[in-house]
């Protein structure tokens, strides 16, 4: 169990890099009030590395994201969570071979495993992907929104944003029908229902086969079930695909292939096979052969045509150039290395893809380079009406302006593996015409669905201690704030309505004023939202898990440019606290950038945000009155990085992130040691704060001479810490200043 007073998640990407220049500043600091920190290791790389002792041997790892998710359901929990990597398949494998070539016997992923063995390391592969991280840790419901300092900075120092046309062609384009949202039933358990369930198929031919047994289910759970049509879903692409040449826009796919791991890959490549349909039909043979995936993405199947004969290599790929004249043009992640909307099915995340849409004026990045009006293919119809409002209301009003416009804070229901981010081990693609239905442990039948061949089937749930807590939450941040307040439900949505029975049931049951709270469908909540902030009003934002998510991206981007400097608190049930930093969409590119010119734009704030309200949280918990000023000195250095500029800057020369970690240690330091609250403290860190100015411009020259050059951090997924630490702290002067 913890130990430490504060556990420091390591991590993937930039987040992981910038903690290796950050982390010894913050260690440092905490030890001369003897408050002790940690880290535990939740990254990809480790992750696979705990999933495979045995191969391991002496060099076996600690599953610490399974220990952090016990310490999590304790009292005394206290961790700061860094984003980490939500594992497609292609970045799964990309791991595997680095850590295979960095001498980790680590088993290869099997695509079709046959053998019990391959089997068995299939699906301890298949619980590293995806979301695979959150639901471990999310022990408590969502409080996110962007600190004061950080919205008071953004409203001073407004980000651009692109202006709309009223005759904008960018438009969402969503199914009408056989997606989740038209198929979903929805019921409240009675606890005659309580037991391990069994999820089954009903053949037509008459057989019966159990998907999955044993599931879990408690008195007053709120259970659905629901499908995508896989032919509904076809016929739709196929016709959007044909509409956006017409409409002469890009054509784009928009998912969340990360988090819905299991249903979002395969939405995914049925829309790409359908975009290459005569490709796929074609060569239909070869690519069986060879092993191509369509859920993988065009990238790994260009990458599998290197196996085969040059001539039918060039063969395919003069199809697939064939198509892509043909078609509409498609968005682009990057258009300097043509890298598509369809290489990878978690380059383009929904929550990170359409905010920057709406943010440029609703103009999306072509192959030529330029920026176009753009279809956004949404599938299903659940949550696409967010973006579809807000894309006609700023055709109807133009574009935000954020030195005005309210905030807007995210009370998020995401507890104990809430609604759809949980439900992975219950989603399934039909093995055949038939019925997949729940039966409860007392034999009564839950749902029963009629699905063809193909068809997703899922069920998600969400536990009624999870929806109270969530509830009574939303009350405590209306009470503090007095901001507007709307629960973003649907009544004519099968899982809101039995939302929206707890909502009122739990409002009356705790003697709260309902008529301070809205209870608005997605599409509604969105044209309200954006009228109030436009008054510069404040809004709080009643989520459930995927609005949640996608909320806290869309209204931080367009209000302060982006999500990374989010405050995100997530109040634990047993009475501990996980306080979330940013957001990790944009980390490989920061990777990249890093390797090859030598600057880190990855910006910390968010780390500097979630250190300062875990240390108040622990003077409050604790009575510490040491972690209290340690607090405020956090604060008061993050207000001070903001206005003084010294945030990282996207170009080679200009302040990168160690710079940014240099100054917030400065001001920390300064601050600490002018403050009078604890004259210990004050005199210790003053020739602390003393050195880190005289010393400024050393430090500076330092960390400025190692921009501008190729760096090796000897691995992506798994860097070299010697190598890391070298790049990461280069300046010998802070480094003995700190220790």
């Amino acid at each position: 169990m913890q130990s430490a007073d504060i556990i420091f998640t390591k991590v993937d990407e930039a987040p992981q890099l910038a903690s290796a220049s950050l982390l010894p500043i913050v260690k440092s600091f905490l030890a001369k009030a003897g408050i002790t920190i940690d880290t535990m290791d939740i990254s990809l790389a480790g992750r696979v590395l705990a999933a495979f002792p045995e191969a391991l041997g002496e060099r076996a790892r600690p599953d610490d994201l399974a220990e952090l998710g016990k310490i999590v359901t304790t009292p005394k929990a206290l961790v700061i969570k860094l984003p980490n990597i939500s594992a497609s398949v292609p970045q799964l494998t990309a791991t595997i071979s680095e850590l295979q070539s960095q001498g980790f016997p680590v088993p290869d992923y099997p695509e079709a495993p046959a053998t019990d063995e391959e089997k068995e390391t299939r699906r301890r592969y298949d619980a590293i992907k995806g979301s695979a991280v959150n639901p471990v840790l999310r022990e408590g419901n969502s409080d996110r929104r962007a600190a004061r300092a950080v919205k008071n900075f953004a409203k001073k120092n407004p980000h651009r944003m692109g202006a709309w046309s009223s005759d904008s062609k960018t438009h969402v384009a969503t199914m009408t029908g056989g997606d989740f949202f038209s198929n979903e039933v929805s019921r409240t358990l009675t606890a005659d229902q309580a037991g391990k369930a069994t999820i089954e198929f009903l053949g037509q031919d008459g057989s019966t086969q159990t998907l999955k047994d044993g599931v879990e289910y408690f008195a007053d759970q709120i259970v659905d079930a629901t499908k995508m049509s896989v032919a509904a879903l076809r016929d739709f692409a196929r016709a959007e695909i044909a509409a956006a040449k017409e409409q002469g826009v890009l054509f784009s796919l928009h998912m969340k292939a990360t988090m819905m791991k299991v249903s979002d890959p395969i939405i995914f490549g049925h829309v790409m096979a359908v975009f290459f349909e005569d490709v796929f039909v074609k060569h239909a043979d070869t690519f069986a052969e060879i092993g191509v995936n369509q859920n993988n993405g065009l990238g790994e199947l260009l990458g599998r045509l290197d196996g085969l004969p040059a001539d039918k290599a060039a063969e395919i790929r003069g199809d697939i150039d064939a198509t892509l004249a043909a078609k509409a043009p498609l968005y682009m992640v990057n258009s300097d290395k043509g890298i598509t909307n369809f290489h990878v099915p978690s380059d383009v995340i929904i929550d990170a893809s359409m905010p920057p849409v709406l943010r440029a004026g609703g103009k999306a990045w072509g192959p030529d380079g330029g920026e176009h009006d753009v279809k956004c293919m949404i599938p299903d119809g659940t949550y696409a009406p967010i973006f579809a409002e807000a894309i006609d209301e700023m055709k109807e009003n133009g574009a935000l302006d954020p030195s005005t416009i309210g905030a807007v804070q995210n009370v998020g229901l995401m507890a104990k593996k809430a609604q759809e981010y949980g439900s992975h081990p219950t989603t399934f693609e039909a093995p055949g015409n038939g019925v997949i239905r729940i039966v409860a442990a007392n034999g009564d039948v839950l749902h029963e669905m009629a699905v063809e061949t193909g068809d997703i089937w899922r069920s998600a749930n969400v536990r009624d201690e999870s929806v109270r807590d969530w509830i009574r939450l939303a009350v405590r941040r209306q009470k503090a704030t007095g901001a507007h307040s709307v629960f973003w439900l649907d009544e004519n949505r099968a899982h809101d309505a039995q939302l929206i029975a707890k909502v009122n049931e739990t409002l009356a049951a705790d003697g709260v004023d309902a008529s301070l709270f809205k209870i608005l469908s997605p599409k509604l909540a969105t044209r309200f939202t954006l009228e109030r902030i436009r008054a510069g009003e404040d809004v709080i934002s009643i989520t459930g898990n995927v609005l949640r998510d996608y909320l806290t991206d869309l209204y931080p981007i367009l209000e302060i440019g982006t999500s990374a400097k989010m405050l995100s608190i997530v109040p634990l049930m047993q009475g501990g606290a996980m306080f979330e930093t940013g957001a990790g969409g944009s980390a490989p590119k920061h990777v990249q950038q890093l390797v090859e010119e030598g600057h880190l734009r990855w910006d910390s704030l968010g780390e500097f945000c979630a250190l300062g309200e875990a240390l108040a949280f622990l003077a409050e918990r604790d009575g510490s009155a040491v972690a209290k000023t340690l607090a405020t000195a956090v604060e008061d250095a993050t207000e001070a990085v903001l206005l003084e500029g010294k945030s990282p800057g996207r170009k080679v020369g200009q302040t990168d992130n160690r710079d940014s970690h240099y100054f917030f240690a400065l001001y920390w330091a300064e601050a600490m040691a002018k403050q009078t609250d604890d004259a210990a403290m004050a005199e210790a860190f003053a020739p602390v704060a003393e050195a880190l100015k005289s010393n400024q411009d050393a430090i500076l020259t330092e960390l400025g001479a190692r921009q501008g050059s190729a760096e090796d951090l000897g691995g992506y997924f798994k860097t070299d810490a010697g190598k890391t630490n070298a790049v990461m702290r280069p300046s010998a002067t802070l480094n003995q200043i700190i220790g």
